[in-house]
């Protein structure tokens, strides 16, 4: 029986492999980045990339406001080049963190997208802040 699942076989196992663990090079998902926080020693600057409005509203505590369109060398000039940004945006309907991933990219700073943004943080239980002026 053919459908759309069946009907492009799946990869070997190894092409499996060597795609799922380059996708942890590039992503990291809410309950991580909590767990990271929660610790006190995360090892990474998480980035709300959204407006300085939604920000406000509502963000994941420890997150700095930086919107993606405002990601420049001289803004970032202000963390040492190997310090780990991650971003995120308003969630899986949002490219907002993939537009704030490829320009730390560009500027040559390394970068994780924090899968699901806001409304994966939220769907896991996660409390919000909301204020701070950015």
């Amino acid at each position: 029986m053919t459908n759309n699942v069946t009907a492009v076989a799946p990869a070997p196992s190894s092409d499996a492999m060597a795609h799922f663990e380059q996708t942890f090079r590039f992503e990291t998902d809410c309950w991580d980045v909590h767990d990271a926080l929660s610790s006190g020693q995360s090892g990474f600057v998480l980035l709300d990339v959204r407006s300085p409005e939604l920000y406000r509203r509502a963000h994941v505590p420890g997150a700095l406001s930086l919107p993606h369109g405002k990601i420049t060398a001289g803004k970032m000039a202000q963390w040492p080049l190997e310090t780990l940004f991650v971003v995120y945006c308003a969630g899986p309907h949002c490219n907002g963190a993939a537009r704030g991933a490829l320009r730390l990219s560009q500027l040559h700073r390394p970068v994780k997208v924090m899968t699901g943004g806001l409304t994966g943080w939220m769907d896991e239980g996660f409390a919000l802040r909301e204020g701070d002026a950015p």
